[in-house]
């Protein structure tokens, strides 16, 4: 009798209900539906009206997706269409042309670079603070976004186009709007109508392509090297003295704008909401914040002084990661897991559900900044956590992101402490990034002296 033949696992699929698949379900609660997708396995294919994307939530799958076989992979769908919004920059250019691009705007984001700009930062938060009175409420998440604007503004394009950064933080208000509606997702041939929104839509991307224009042209005329990162981008040459386009540049100024402020924005919002919900943890960073800095501004060298702040970042980016998926596009058959993945399969990862997994973080949907303080970030297996990605496209950005979240949330926590209701806990809004739906109400409080 011949041998039984071996059995061929089979991939774990959620099926929806309707023509839409899980569409419905993942727009209604997407929070909900992660969750359900997380304990239907470790690789799931999901139906979606154009496409049965697959999900991925062990740190091994996501590594062969990400590092292993990462040319074996581009971005996903959703990611390349935005390229028709801010460009071909460094989030969603792909092969040489991208490789190019991080190769020459890497010398940006050297530390040594990255550290001459901690001064500026800190100094717009303690303007921003200037301003705040007692008992006062603000809706802090636009105070962050304002903020975190002010300081890209200042190390990216230099503090004399500040007057500018409003108009490209507006702009890009209107072009995010967009994907957080999730109509376009489901009708797509709304883009083509004339509605309203898609007029607000189009002005607002006219607007961010001849203010960024106007900067660049400005710049290249007067061949001033300000400090900043568009001087560093500007002087950039390749091997064979090539340098960046005018549109080129363009692109990665835009995106750099909108990734630098949006990212920083959101985690100190989250840490905000977080930390309200844990006096004690107000207390500790606090405590440490003016033990570290005693009443001045704080350094770059301060950052390595500041554990519990690091700590508390890490944490909310476990909780509240700023960019909550990563999506990838086969680009020929691969295996991954025992599956052969065809070529065009759309593969999605989520750290919203990676973060909160059980397997790796004990208590994982409770606020526990301490659980960084011991080297956990070093024990966990690569990919149980990455806010920033990673392999090749691990954002470049990440190291600034650090130093200024940490620096930010120490010199707002050795001032102040604003306060967020349990009312007002604001929901995540999923969308390219994750947002706190409908801001983030707080009342100010002065820090005791």
């Amino acid at each position: 009798m011949p041998a039984a033949a071996p059995q061929v696992p089979v991939m774990p699929e959620i099926r929806g209900l309707t023509p839409f698949g899980n569409l419905l379900h993942f727009m209604h609660d997407p929070a909900e539906f992660c969750r359900r997708s997380v304990a239907a396995g470790d690789m799931v294919r999901l139906r979606m009206p154009v496409h049965s994307p697959v999900v991925l939530h062990s740190p091994e799958l996501i590594d062969q997706v990400l590092v292993a076989k990462n040319r074996s992979f581009i971005k996903d769908r959703l990611t390349r269409g935005l390229a028709a919004v801010i460009g071909n920059g460094l989030l969603v250019s792909e092969g040489d042309f991208w490789r190019r691009q991080r190769r020459l705007a890497q010398p940006a984001f050297q530390r040594e670079r990255i550290v001459r700009h901690a001064a500026s930062m800190v100094a717009a938060a303690e303007r921003m603070m200037d301003t705040w009175r007692e008992g006062q409420v603000i809706d802090v998440h636009a105070a962050m976004m304002d903020l975190a604007r002010e300081v890209v503004a200042t190390t990216l394009l230099s503090s004399e186009v500040g007057r500018r950064a409003e108009d490209l933080g507006d702009a890009l208000e209107v072009l995010m709007a967009r994907y957080s509606d999730w109509r376009h997702s489901i009708l797509p041939g709304l883009a083509r109508l004339p509605l309203p929104g898609n007029r607000r839509f189009t002005a607002a991307r006219a607007r961010l392509f001849t203010v960024v224009d106007e900067i660049v042209a400005e710049r290249r005329r007067s061949s001033e090297d300000r400090g900043d990162l568009l001087s560093i981008l500007l002087a950039a040459r390749d091997e064979d003295g090539a340098r960046m386009s005018d549109i080129q540049l363009r692109d990665e100024v835009l995106i750099l704008f909108m990734a630098g402020h949006e990212t920083t924005a959101l985690v100190l919002s989250w840490a905000l909401v977080l930390l309200s919900r844990r006096p004690g943890a107000w207390q500790r960073l606090a405590a440490e914040a003016e033990a570290v800095l005693a009443g001045r501004p704080a350094t770059a060298a301060d950052a390595a002084r500041l554990p519990y702040a690091e700590a508390v970042v890490l944490e909310t980016m476990r909780l509240y990661p700023p960019a909550w998926s990563i999506g990838r596009e086969a680009i020929e058959d691969v295996e991954i897991g025992g599956e052969t993945l065809p070529r065009g399969t759309q593969v999605w990862m989520f750290q919203w559900s990676s973060h909160r997994d059980p397997r790796y973080f004990e208590r994982p949907l409770a606020f526990e900044p301490e659980r960084w303080l011991d080297g956990l970030l070093h024990r966990l297996p690569r990919f149980a956590y990455y806010p920033f990605g990673g392999g090749p496209r691990l954002c470049i950005g990440h190291n600034f992101a650090m130093l200024e979240a940490v620096l930010l949330l120490a010199t707002i926590a050795r001032r102040w402490r604003p306060q967020v209701a349990q009312r007002d806990v604001p929901r995540p809004q999923f969308s390219i990034t994750l947002r706190p739906r409908g801001g983030v109400r707080a009342t100010l409080h002065r820090q005791p002296p």
